[in-house]
């Protein structure tokens, strides 16, 4: 079970990676500037990371409520796969980021 709780935080991080360039996308925070101009403009990067938060809070949530009379220790439900959420979350985040804007800053 716990098994499945870190696969489902690794899908939930690249879910979460593609809203947050979706984001950055619609909102306009993305543009085609250099990438140092981006790290500056913190509208993008603060976007993401609420994003993130907020679907590793609702998994959190759901798997509790699924998941509370399975598991010896509640706490688990909390920090099973909270480490590759992240990493998934930021690693999807910033290639389809750099995949949007590579080609607008080329052009």
């Amino acid at each position: 079970m716990l098994t499945k709780i870190y696969w489902l935080r690794v899908t939930l991080g690249a879910i979460a990676g593609l809203a947050s360039t979706s984001v950055s996308i619609l909102t306009g925070s993305a543009t085609g500037t250099s990438m140092l101009t981006q790290i500056a403009n913190t509208s993008t990067l603060l976007n993401g990371i609420t994003i993130a938060l907020l679907v590793y809070l609702i998994s959190f949530y759901v798997l509790k409520a699924k998941y509370s009379m399975q598991v010896e220790k509640k706490s688990k439900i909390m920090s099973m796969g909270i480490f590759i959420y992240f990493f998934t979350w930021l690693i999807i985040w910033v290639l389809t980021l750099t995949a949007f804007i590579g080609p607008l800053a080329a052009a």
